[in-house]
């Protein structure tokens, strides 16, 4: 845990290096310090752990981050001009804050950090999910995840089957974690205020099964059933599968039911047939 109180106000970093939030970066600036304090008090105890950071901008969340019982924080920055406003912070870190300037896009956290490790970030609106699939083909190398989503796209992480947010992330995200949302945080929170709220989603690997299906089969056959929600699973499937009438059959499912009928234990049981 380090002291940052002698840091200056997030608002007078900004200004001081002329840090004007990028729209085309899907950048949005948590300058609440309270508000980022909470955040990783809610993503759990961090003693101990390695902590991966996407998109620090200013540093308001990486500072609280710093603040905490982690081992280290690791914060990804795309963007080289956060560079000189994280210097302050990272003197004041001891040697627990290191910063990688690339595109979190394309760098895997479990290469960054050894185990125990955690991500908590808030993430940029225009690669949260992207990131979050990408994340999720590895997830047992993580203790959680506490990420920062457009509102709606918590939602549908943990959306129950027969609503309208139920979809493709929905089974992703629940087949392989516990998901729950901690909070919202309001469009006002932020600097520039976003156009909708968000939320903070939080996940936790599951135990799998060794019979559990690969990732690679849940994912196309998701895919495929999502791909044309409207349309009943035995027309939806035939790019995954050329006669899915009976695969669906076998399963104790409806050929005429549409995926967003199915529920997660479904889609794997489904997967597992497939597979064979």
């Amino acid at each position: 845990m380090a002291d940052l109180s002698h840091l200056p106000p997030l608002r007078d970093v900004i200004a001081e290096h002329g840090l004007g939030a990028r729209k085309a970066l899907g950048q949005h600036f948590l300058l609440d310090l309270n508000l980022t304090r909470r955040i990783v008090r809610e993503a759990g105890d961090l003693s101990g752990v390695a902590v991966v950071e996407v998109g620090p901008g200013p540093g308001g969340l990486t500072r609280a981050l710093v603040e905490s019982a982690a081992r280290e924080v690791v914060a990804v920055e795309r963007d080289s001009r956060f560079a000189a406003a994280l210097a302050d912070v990272m003197a004041a870190a001891d040697g627990r804050l290191r910063l990688v300037e690339a595109d979190a896009l394309t760098v895997d956290p479990v290469d960054l950090v050894p185990a125990p490790r955690a991500v908590i970030s808030n993430l940029p609106y225009n690669v949260g999910t992207p990131l979050l699939i990408g994340w999720l083909k590895r997830i047992a190398e993580y203790r959680s995840l506490t990420l920062m989503f457009q509102k709606e796209v918590a939602e549908r992480i943990v959306a129950r089957p027969r609503t309208e947010a139920y979809g493709r992330l929905a089974v992703m995200c629940q087949w392989l974690a516990d998901c729950r949302i901690l909070f919202d945080v309001p469009a006002r929170a932020f600097t520039p205020p976003p156009r909708v709220d968000s939320a903070i989603a939080h996940l936790t690997p599951r135990a799998r099964p060794a019979d559990d299906p690969d990732f690679r089969t849940m994912e196309a056959l998701v895919a495929a059933a999502f791909g044309q929600r409207r349309k009943m699973l035995r027309a939806s499937l035939k790019s995954v599968v050329r006669e899915p009438e009976p695969l669906l059959e076998s399963v104790g499912i409806a050929p005429t039911s549409r995926a967003e009928e199915v529920d997660v234990a479904g889609f794997v049981t489904l997967a597992k047939a497939l597979r064979r």
